[in-house]
């Protein structure tokens, strides 16, 4: 029977000795066995994520919201490539990225700020291409930091790195928190590490985040609606 086979397969993953090896950068998934090999990295995991994708795709015709998904993720993407980051996984409408080094919580707070400033100029050339349209993208970013073990799930030719650690897990949920135009979540961990040029604005030091209570974690965020606009 093939269940038999599949369980087969599937009690050999447990109680088998993992060989893990420190990473220096962010592994693609042929650098990593599809057996229990994992890669361990201290690293800030970024989640750029569309907001309403289900409203868009019922809502309006396919052509034109294949070209929001196409922009919003194109923007995301170059502006975390930017930044330093390294681009890990797509799920549909949102972009999960990986940021590494001494100031990979800055570098991801960055870029995060400035999708904020894409997504402002990409509903401009939208309402240019279509000015009659109802649409108005919006999205939200998550950001945490921490150690992460990844490994390569999935089968022979379908399969794919899993990242896991609170990091990915948190920076997803925090993708989903968008509260009016407040679209960027950081944990506490993220914030205590952001040099101050990512944390406050202009001489006169304005706070670019404001402090916040996570109730379904019990953990302070912070959030902020403010764009980095890079020239």
């Amino acid at each position: 029977m093939i269940s038999d086979d599949i369980l087969k397969e599937i009690k050999s993953i447990f109680g088998k000795k993992w060989i893990t090896r420190k990473g220096l950068k962010v592994p693609e998934a042929k650098d990593v066995a599809l057996g229990n090999e994992a890669v361990t990295l201290s690293g800030t995991v970024l989640y750029a994520d569309m907001a309403d994708s289900t409203g868009l795709v019922n809502g309006f015709r396919s052509w034109f919201a294949a070209e929001v998904y196409k922009a919003y993720l194109l923007g995301a993407c170059r502006v975390i490539r930017s930044h330093g980051g390294e681009i890990t996984a797509f799920d549909g409408d949102r972009v999960m990225a990986v940021f590494l080094g001494d100031y990979k919580n800055t570098n991801a707070a960055k870029a995060a700020l400035h999708i904020n400033y894409l997504v402002k100029r990409t509903n401009e050339a939208l309402r240019g291409a279509y000015p009659t349209t109802a649409y108005t993208l919006r999205h939200s970013v998550g950001i945490d930091t921490g150690d992460l073990f990844v490994a390569r799930t999935g089968i022979r030719n379908a399969n794919d790195l899993v990242w896991v650690g609170r990091a990915a897990n948190y920076a997803a949920k925090l993708s989903a928190l968008s509260e009016g135009d407040y679209n960027i979540y950081i944990t506490e961990d993220v914030y205590n590490k952001l040099n101050n040029e990512a944390k406050f604005y202009g001489p006169d030091k304005k706070p670019m985040w404001e402090k916040r209570s996570w109730t379904a974690r019990q953990i302070t965020v912070y959030r902020s609606n403010w764009w980095w606009n890079v020239k």
